[in-house]
């Protein structure tokens, strides 16, 4: 049987990770995405964000995506995973593993945030931030990849560009497995 891949969207909140994961799931419809906004709400329905439920939270998302590509099926992880111990993790575990840096600055992050509308994020988290909520980025850490597959920067590159090199980045690992 075929292992399933894993590409997981990692980057600030408001960076488009959600919006590449939406679009990757609309071209490659057997994809399973794996949304930490929607994980979060199962698994901690009254959220503290705390660093061991961070942590908590984000080995959970790790095991779907192992138990998911173990039997086959192929991932898309839509989350920050703040830290690259979480990343490393799934790496470390899920042998065809790819890592997708979303990469924006963090004054055009917030700007999004602020914008977006009907979403499973919760919702005006940077301003959250200043009142001492933890916020990747800001007064939590955000460690970039020390060594993604591929990078995508939203701040310099349009959406429609961001999506194709994704798509394109995605379509050549699955003829390579």
């Amino acid at each position: 049987m075929r292992r399933g891949a894993a590409f997981w969207l990692t980057g600030l909140p408001g960076s488009g990770k959600t919006t590449l994961a939406l679009s990757a799931v609309k071209r490659f419809p057997s994809f399973v995405r794996l949304s930490m906004d929607e994980m979060r709400r199962i698994v901690t329905p009254a959220p503290t964000y705390s660093e061991q439920e961070r942590d908590l939270v984000y080995r959970s998302l790790v095991y779907a995506a192992l138990v998911l590509t173990r039997e086959g099926k192929d991932v898309v992880i839509d989350a920050t995973a703040n830290l690259l111990v979480w990343r490393e993790l799934a790496r470390s575990l899920i042998p065809n593993f790819h890592e997708i840096y979303v990469q924006c600055p963090l004054e055009l992050c917030r700007k999004r945030e602020g914008a977006r509308a009907d979403t499973s994020a919760p919702k005006g988290i940077y301003k959250k931030a200043e009142s001492g909520w933890p916020v990747p980025g800001v007064n939590v850490p955000y460690e970039e990849p020390e060594r993604p597959e591929l990078v995508v920067d939203t701040g310099v590159q349009c959406l429609d560009d961001a999506e194709d090199a994704v798509i394109r980045y995605i379509e050549k690992t699955l003829k390579a497995s």
